[in-house]
């Protein structure tokens, strides 16, 4: 069963484009973010210019897919999405490229994982709108350049530290996307119950929220689970009652851990006497990949103060202890 409180994209969450907003003035949160943008895309328009490219980070979940659609939406553009892992070749970058009409948004999700030698050639494509590339090998090879319109690149990472310097410069609007609140979740709940015409109560909306984990993307889909059990009970509207017995089921606790944040804790606490433990050693006690534990785990439990980094390793905090309800003692 895949897990439903991870903040990665999910097979079952196709249904985000039906409750996507489509301009800047639905998008709810990252106020400051949304803020900018808007003026941004005014005085492109005011200019009739191409929007500067754009460069959207942080977690995942928090809406930068959604961005880049409300961008060309509201520069009244079409937009092109690939990804970075998608792009193995030149050819495969020269193919999306050379397909770009006019103030055409193209998104890159991932754009950290696109190989370097690729990224080279993205240089003069962002900057002169020309893309430059060699075909053919050894004696045979020639340069060849194309002319490409002006266009907006709206790239997308979770890891920023490991875009280069020369790609990030690159980028005229770099913007920063954060966790939500809880205010802004339940808004994001009450919008989605409309969307989707599944009514919910003001306290379930809350409730929801609160157990997120600051991800719209967590809500809507904790959202769509609750409704199936107020489905099944015959339930007109979504309350409190069934709200809560749904996550219950869903083991997704108060604020927001499930089985695998405690799997993780624990294994700390008790195979590690609560840290400091290396990564890879942690990994290995818990069976999962190093990048998972870096990307999708531990943000969440660093940000809300059970786990902490030290320079010898990762430890359990006494809130941790506390929340586990283990007896916590201070080494």
């Amino acid at each position: 069963m895949e897990r439903i409180v991870t903040n990665e994209k999910l097979t079952t969450d196709s249904f985000e484009k039906t409750i996507r907003p489509s301009c800047i003035d639905e998008y709810i949160g990252q106020t400051e973010v949304k803020e900018n943008l808007n003026i941004f895309m005014q005085a492109a328009k005011i200019r009739e210019e191409a929007l500067d490219h754009v460069l959207l980070y942080g977690p995942p979940g928090l809406g930068k897919t959604t961005l880049a659609y409300i961008i060309a939406n509201e520069m009244n553009s079409n937009i092109k999405t690939t990804s970075g892992p998608a792009i193995e070749k030149t050819g495969d970058l020269a193919a999306v490229l050379s397909s770009l009409e006019p103030n055409d948004v193209l998104f890159i999700d991932e754009i950290h994982r696109i190989p370097r030698f690729i990224e080279e050639i993205l240089y003069s494509a962002m900057e002169d709108f020309t893309l430059d590339i060699i075909v053919g090998n050894d004696s045979s090879s020639r340069n060849i350049k194309i002319d490409l319109p002006p266009f907006t690149l709206v790239g997308a990472t979770t890891r920023a530290g490991d875009l280069t310097g020369p790609l990030r410069d690159r980028f005229g609007i770099i913007s920063k996307l954060n966790y939500y609140t809880k205010e802004e979740l339940t808004a994001i709940v009450k919008r989605t119950s409309q969307v989707l015409e599944s009514p919910i109560t003001d306290e379930a909306a809350l409730e929801l929220a609160m157990r997120s984990r600051g991800t719209p993307r967590i809500c809507n889909r904790l959202f769509k689970r609750v409704r199936d059990f107020a489905l099944v009970e015959g339930k007109n509207i979504i309350d409190l009652d069934i709200t809560k017995k749904a996550l219950e089921r869903l083991k997704v606790d108060s604020l927001g851990l499930d089985d695998t944040d405690y799997n993780l804790l624990r294994s700390i606490i008790e195979k590690f006497n609560g840290g400091p433990v290396g990564i890879d050693a942690l990994a290995s006690s818990i069976g999962e990949e190093q990048s998972t534990i870096e990307d999708v785990y531990e943000p969440f439990l660093l940000q809300n103060g059970f786990l902490k980094r030290t320079s010898r390793g990762r430890v359990v905090t006494e809130k941790g202890y506390h929340h586990l309800k283990v007896e916590y003692y201070n080494k």
